[in-house]
């Protein structure tokens, strides 16, 4: 038999790795039904608590009575529609950029970007934490791949000068996985050094950092100049679904000629992109959300610090408790499960052997009442693990 995915499939089980897609059966929000049971929930990315939203709904709504509800074609074809291109627009206002283009997920967004900016004898130079997302395009693209040391400026600078032809680097805004954020101005200026474009995939920055929430480049007051690929999804501070890429007019153009994922997929919904537009009036004007989703994180992170749990760096909404073995990380979120809470355990390959974890996401939906909640769960669950076995 050429294919023995049973034999597979059994191997990972007995790994601890098997991987099951829970039931969701309510809209998202704190309070939710999986598996037909009420349970708290930290484990989405609806950071500003806008994915039922009743104005977000309501845009949704009128936009179907405007403009149906299927996108119908490619942007190319006669998919492009004046909803979208208003979203686009808003987009670059807020971004500070000239042009934006929308792609229908993130996940395409990076394949089409780096696909469409670099090829056979060009370099992609990645942060070896990056999304798999991001890896996955640097190696489609066909250009000479190479991942340099998390986060390091100095180890960025030993591969540039080994590059060749047109350079990206390419990092994650907030890593998604351990919540912690690119150092951009090091790799700023080590890029723009050796000539090379930075590309930003800010997925989990957007909306949550900077004054005005518009990301990592605006927390650390960074300009297109120093970051001239920036990619945005609206699948979670937006609380919608859909990506973007922001930059020149020569950078939006380009894509829309050679970026494969924009011109060979239909449009997202026009419907969509009226949501997403009342979404980012609501991310812009609401400045309270940011706020005590901050205050969120505070609490959560001394009170975890209190039980003894070992936290990763990181001040964004992303708030991982390190546990160990994946069993280990799988029996946490069991236990937390049979008292009524929902945090997920990432293990491997998302994340490296031994370094299995509770991943918990706060959103400003969460109300203090609720990280008490967690926090006592924890405090209960956590002693009942024992000691890692070596």
């Amino acid at each position: 038999m050429p294919f023995d995915l049973s034999a597979r499939l059994a191997e990972r089980r007995a790994a601890d790795l098997y991987r099951q897609r829970p039931l969701l059966q309510s809209p998202q929000g704190p309070q939710v039904v999986v598996d037909g049971v009420p349970l708290l929930a930290f484990c989405n990315n609806d950071y500003l608590g806008l994915a039922n939203h009743p104005a977000v709904i309501a845009a949704w709504r009128a936009g179907a009575e405007r403009w149906g509800v299927g996108g119908g074609a490619s942007h190319l074809v006669i998919g492009h529609s004046t909803a979208h291109h208003l979203l686009e627009e808003a987009l670059a206002e807020f971004t500070g950029r000239p042009r934006a283009l929308l792609f229908s997920t993130g996940y395409m967004a990076n394949l089409g970007a780096v696909t469409g900016l670099v090829g056979k004898g060009d370099t992609v130079l990645q942060d070896r934490l990056n999304h798999a997302s991001l890896l996955d395009a640097g190696l489609l693209s066909g250009a000479r791949f190479n991942r340099y040391l998390h986060n390091d400026a100095t180890s960025l600078a030993s591969r540039l000068e080994k590059a060749l032809g047109n350079t990206l680097v390419v990092t994650d805004g907030v890593f998604s996985m351990d919540g912690d954020i690119a150092d951009l101005p090091s790799l700023a200026a080590t890029a723009r050094a050796k000539g090379a474009w930075l590309m930003v995939d800010d997925a989990h920055g957007v909306g949550t950092l900077g004054a005005s929430g518009a990301g990592i480049v605006e927390h650390f007051g960074l300009s297109m100049d120093d970051v001239p690929v920036l990619i945005g999804t609206m699948g979670k501070a937006f609380g919608t679904a859909g990506a973007f890429v922001a930059g020149s007019d020569d950078l939006i153009e380009a894509l829309v000629q050679f970026a494969r994922p924009y011109i060979y997929t239909t449009s997202q919904p026009p419907a969509l992109a009226c949501a997403t537009l009342k979404s980012l009036e609501l991310l812009r004007s609401e400045h309270w959300r940011r706020e005590h989703l901050r205050q969120l994180i505070g609490q959560f992170r001394r009170g975890a610090e209190q039980l003894g749990l070992t936290l990763m760096d990181s001040f964004t909404p992303i708030q991982p408790i390190l546990i160990g073995s994946a069993a280990r990380a799988l029996r946490l979120s069991q236990l937390l499960r049979e008292r009524g809470l929902m945090v997920t355990a990432i293990r491997p390959p998302t994340v490296p052997a031994g370094s299995a974890r509770l991943r918990v996401t706060l959103s400003a939906a969460h109300s203090e009442a609720h990280v008490e909640s967690l926090l006592n769960a924890l405090a209960d669950c956590y002693p009942l693990l024992g000691p890692e076995h070596v």
